[in-house]
């Protein structure tokens, strides 16, 4: 068991800039035993920070990506037949509660509200966890933690989280860094030259003052990172920016027009 807890371990320091005092939030809030709940735009950082966070507090992560299909028994667990019978499977958010973990559980509104409530008992005072196909009442680890993310200015009223849901956890909201931090973060991520970070944070700006006004999301750091990662590589800044920053978020041929343009004005 202890080499299935240490595939999760985050054994080296994941590069990580701080912003404000996120870091000192997410600490006190994992000492009080808070859930918490990452809100920002897809690209910005979330991850990396929950990342960066494990590392920080030596605790294993355990990542579930969610989805529109998944069950309950998906991320609870479910009973499996072999060749002795039938078996008992942890999921991933029953294997991190078990075993004192982080779980987290990224664009969790992409899952079905039905399997967002399994959640509740781990997100209050409880910090339980039924399995009622097992007849087990799981109680958490005391290092156990739960954090979950979603973007909210994308979601449609139909996908949003309920009140009973949000108002279990602490909030931090991540945005897109100011200029020059994201600069120094596009610079150290992909390789590319100072110069050439700026250019690229300054194409990114351009972008993200067109979300809702023909994009439906801006130009994120992760994009950025792709881009100059291609540019230190050897390609062409403009190839560069039209593969990794422009043809990925926009098949109207007018926005491309004008983000095309935008390329060009820096490079």
């Amino acid at each position: 068991m202890k080499d299935m807890i240490a595939q999760y371990r985050v054994t080296d320091e994941p590069y990580y800039r701080a912003v404000a005092d996120e870091v000192d939030l997410f600490e006190a809030a994992y000492a009080a035993k808070m859930p918490v709940m990452l809100k920002g735009p897809t690209g910005c950082g979330k991850t990396r920070f929950v990342e960066h966070m494990a590392w920080k507090l030596g605790k294993p992560l355990v990542t579930v990506a969610c989805n529109e299909d998944m069950t309950a028994s998906d991320i609870v667990g479910r009973f499996l037949l072999d060749a002795d019978g039938t078996r008992w499977q942890d999921g991933p958010l029953t294997f991190a509660a078990r075993h004192g973990a982080i779980c987290y559980l990224d664009e969790v509104v992409e899952a079905r509200q039905d399997t967002t409530v399994v959640i509740h008992p781990l997100t209050d005072n409880r910090r339980v966890l039924p399995l009622e196909k097992k007849g087990e009442l799981l109680n958490a680890h005391p290092d156990f933690h739960l954090v979950i993310s979603y973007n909210p200015g994308y979601q449609s009223l139909m996908k949003d989280l309920k009140q009973s849901t949000k108002q279990r956890f602490g909030a931090l909201d991540f945005n897109y860094p100011e200029h020059a931090t994201e600069v120094e973060i596009v610079a150290h991520e992909s390789g590319v030259t100072p110069e050439d970070a700026d250019k690229l944070v300054s194409i990114a700006e351009r972008a993200r003052n067109l979300k809702g006004h023909g994009l439906d999301e801006g130009i994120s750091t992760r994009m950025l990172i792709h881009a100059g990662s291609l540019i230190a590589g050897g390609i062409a800044p403009v190839a560069a920016c039209h593969m990794a920053l422009v043809r990925p978020i926009t098949d109207d041929p007018d926005m491309r027009d004008a983000l095309d343009a935008a390329v060009g004005t820096y490079f």
